[in-house]
C-alpha cells in the first residue's frame, strides 16, 4: 500500500468517526431539548398565573397607596377619617380599573408589552 492510500484510509475512518459523534451529540440535544421544553397545557397554566398574579398585585398595590395617601393627609389636615376614606374608594377604584386592564384580552396585532 502506498502512502497516499494509507491517508486515504485513515481519513475515510476519521470521517466515519466523525460522523457517528455527530449523531450522538445530535441524539443528545434532542433528549435534551424534548426534556427542556415544556408541555402545552403547562403553557396555558402558567401564563394564566402570571396574568392572575400580575392583577392581583395591581389591584392591592393601587388599594395600598391611596390608603396610605389618605391616611397621611388625614394625619396631616386633621380631617380624620374621611380623607382616608375617599382615597380608599379612589384606590379601590383605581385597582379595578388596572386589573380591568391587566386581564383584558389582548387585540390580535397589540404588543404584549403595552
Amino acid at each position: 500500500m502506498s502512502d497516499e492510500d494509507e491517508e486515504d484510509a485513515e481519513r475515510a475512518a476519521l470521517n466515519a468517526r466523525l460522523e457517528k459523534l455527530n449523531a450522538a451529540l445530535r441524539k443528545v440535544d434532542e433528549e435534551k431539548a424534548a426534556e427542556v421544553a415544556p408541555r402545552t397545557e403547562r403553557k396555558g397554566f402558567t401564563r394564566a398565573m402570571r396574568v392572575g398574579l400580575n392583577a392581583f398585585s395591581e389591584f392591592v398595590g393601587a388599594v395600598l397607596v391611596s390608603a396610605l395617601i389618605g391616611w397621611q393627609a388625614d394625619k396631616w389636615l386633621g380631617t380624620a377619617p374621611w380623607l382616608l376614606i375617599v382615597m380608599l374608594g379612589l384606590g379601590v377604584a383605581a385597582g379595578f380599573w388596572n386589573v380591568y386592564r391587566v386581564a383584558k384580552p389582548k387585540a390580535p396585532g397589540e404588543d404584549e408589552g403595552t
